[in-house]
């Protein structure tokens, strides 16, 4: 049989409904989306600081952060494009998703006011400050055979550091998830290409990720596969106490997908 002239395809239908619903999922967050953290304006004080250390180039590390404490990585000389991965501290088998976080936010572009979803569908981090606005969660870290190509084979990669962080933790490759690389201005152009805006990056920007639930965390500090420069500056990290948002919080009540996020992690904690 032939489709009738005029007829929508199954495929066009299957379109305009996504479309519809994007538009709908869009239209209902971006104007809830809270504007960028100001730098300076939110310095932590002494006494609510938990642990803190300097990750240099090419290093990472491993820390566990309770539920409701905040992980600040702050990108001190302007260069540093760090990748996170993180998993329930409880049970590890639930890791850091972004595919399902871009999915279900309906969009790659995450800065504060957004979440970061685990694979079971519950909120692991919440964006909860942010003076950048500039993450990539579709490319992944670097790896071995890419600093090879460019002549650097005796750099550090987030996959091997990844592989290492794993091992401290008891875990293994296959417990790895793809990262969300931070302070990495990665954008579209009109061709549909990926390209590096360094107009996005400045030394002191941060990142303060609260933690919904007890997790498992590492850090790579190791150049973005786009990241233009031979070398990266150190990161700082910094688990603290964090703060009490009340009803101003900037993540919980971003759209209809998060809130519903929200009230799934809040179950498990119960």
């Amino acid at each position: 049989m032939t489709a009738r002239r005029g007829a929508i395809t199954p495929a066009e239908a299957n379109r305009r409904r996504y479309e519809e619903l994007r538009t709908t999922g869009q239209g209902a967050t971006i104007g809830k989306l809270p504007p960028l953290t100001l730098p300076g304006s939110v310095p932590i004080p002494a006494t609510a600081i938990v642990h803190q250390e300097e990750i240099p180039e090419g290093w990472y590390t491993t820390m566990r952060v309770r539920r409701g404490e905040m992980l600040r990585l702050a990108d001190v000389a302007g260069t540093a494009t760090p990748a996170l991965i993180a998993w329930r501290e409880t049970d590890p088998s639930e890791r850091i998703n972004l595919p399902d976080t871009v999915k279900v936010q309906w969009t790659a572009a995450l800065r504060r006011g957004r979440v970061i979803l685990s694979d079971m569908g519950r909120v692991m981090l919440s964006i909860v400050e942010d003076t950048c606005g500039a993450h990539d969660a579709l490319i992944g870290g670097s790896a071995p055979d890419a600093e090879a190509a460019q002549d650097r084979p005796w750099r550090r990669n987030t996959r091997e550091n990844f592989l290492a962080a794993a091992a401290k933790l008891g875990l293994q490759r296959r417990d790895i998830p793809s990262c969300l690389s931070l302070f990495a201005p990665v954008t579209v152009d009109t061709s549909g290409r990926l390209r590096w805006d360094a107009t996005k990056k400045r030394p002191g920007d941060l990142v303060d990720l609260r933690a919904e639930m007890d997790l498992l965390c590492a850090v790579s500090n190791c150049p973005h596969p786009l990241h233009p420069g031979p070398r990266v500056g150190p990161i700082l990290a910094i688990r603290h106490t964090g703060r009490a948002y009340g009803s101003g919080d900037p993540c919980r009540n971003v759209g209809a997908e998060a809130i519903r996020a929200f009230a799934f992690t809040d179950r498990l904690a119960r």
